[in-house]
């Protein structure tokens, strides 16, 4: 499902809750009356655990309520999500995930949760195309010399990952797909490890989010090759994006996006929803956000359920075709 797609599903879906708005408003639920809590799938420090917290102080402000970041990571995120989706459906806990989230539904046959069933979206918060780098000592300098050099020399190429079935491994392998190559996935712990690989060449691709590549490409430790968006980052402005470089389709993301468990009461998520967007698109989080090579988003509840439905879908189809397991 291309980039232009999506997007056009998120923007229908923003039309259709505008225009629901026109109907008159029940009486408003009662909320918030205690301090909420908001479930990082995540250890502290990552993409996702900054998201959350870019909002945190304005949401304590804007709901007059104390807000509570819970970091509970484990097994690619499910223990945190199912965290979620098993809270009272009272309006105090919510959850922000990430492109992993809609991922794990192919990964995994068995989560201990139905995300179409047991949670619901609240706002897509932010979407962060993710950079690719090769070391400076590779044999190639650029994406056109990577896909000759890897069509050459099958299976010479070998590209790291945070993890099996994380973002940046399936948008590897949907760079491989789509430019007829065979490389190695060469699976990591996290993207920390994968980088110092990267930077000693052991291997010789890495996709991760700016956030984690941003400053060792513009201090010349890495070399950026390309940003799988249709779009470039205004933190990495010389940077091409691949569909520039001739590889439409190439895109991927991770992407943040709060959720609530199923049952909570409209009213009550469409009004974290408003505070969250406001936040969001406020000018102070946009800089923050662009400094982080995210994309500023903030849609309505339905037009996150819209997105992470579409990623699920695109996501699926990779997975399959390329035989991923977590075998």
């Amino acid at each position: 499902m291309s980039a232009n797609l999506s997007r056009r599903i998120v923007l229908q879906a923003t039309a259709a809750s505008l225009a629901s708005a026109a109907v008159p408003a029940m009486a408003q639920t009662a909320w918030p009356t205690k301090p909420i809590k908001i479930i990082v799938p995540y250890t502290a420090g990552g993409f996702t655990d900054q998201m959350a917290r870019l909002v945190q102080a304005g949401l304590q402000k804007a709901l007059g309520q104390p807000v509570v970041i819970d970091n509970k990571p484990g097994a690619n995120s499910i223990i945190g999500v199912d965290m979620v989706a098993k809270a009272a459906p009272d309006g105090h806990t919510f959850g922000v995930v990430i492109a992993a989230y809609a991922a794990n539904t192919t990964l995994y046959p068995k989560l201990p949760y139905n995300p179409r069933k047991d949670l619901v979206g609240v706002s897509l918060m932010g979407v962060s195309p993710l950079l690719a780098a090769v070391p400076n000592n590779a044999p190639f300098k650029n994406t056109r010399e990577l896909v000759a050099y890897a069509k050459a020399n099958p299976g010479k190429v070998s590209f790291g990952s945070s993890g099996t079935g994380s973002a940046a491994h399936l948008t590897s392998e949907l760079m491989k797909a789509l430019t007829q190559t065979y490389m190695v996935h060469i699976p990591y712990r996290g993207a920390a490890p994968a980088l110092t690989d990267l930077l000693g060449g052991q291997i010789q691709l890495f996709f991760d989010a700016p956030t984690g590549l941003i400053q060792s490409g513009k201090s010349g430790r890495v070399r950026l090759i390309g940003v799988s968006s249709d779009k470039r980052l205004p933190a990495v402005p010389d940077v091409p994006t691949f569909v520039e470089q001739g590889i439409p389709g190439l895109i991927g993301s991770t992407w943040a996006s709060m959720i609530a468990p199923a049952g909570t009461p409209r009213d009550v998520v469409k009004r974290m929803s408003d505070a969250v967007n406001a936040i969001i698109h406020s000018d102070d989080t946009r800089a923050k956000l662009e400094a982080m090579g995210t994309f500023a988003e903030g849609t309505s509840p339905e037009a996150c359920d819209a997105f992470i439905a579409a990623e699920t879908t695109k996501w699926e189809k990779v997975i399959k075709q390329a035989g991923v397991t977590l075998d």
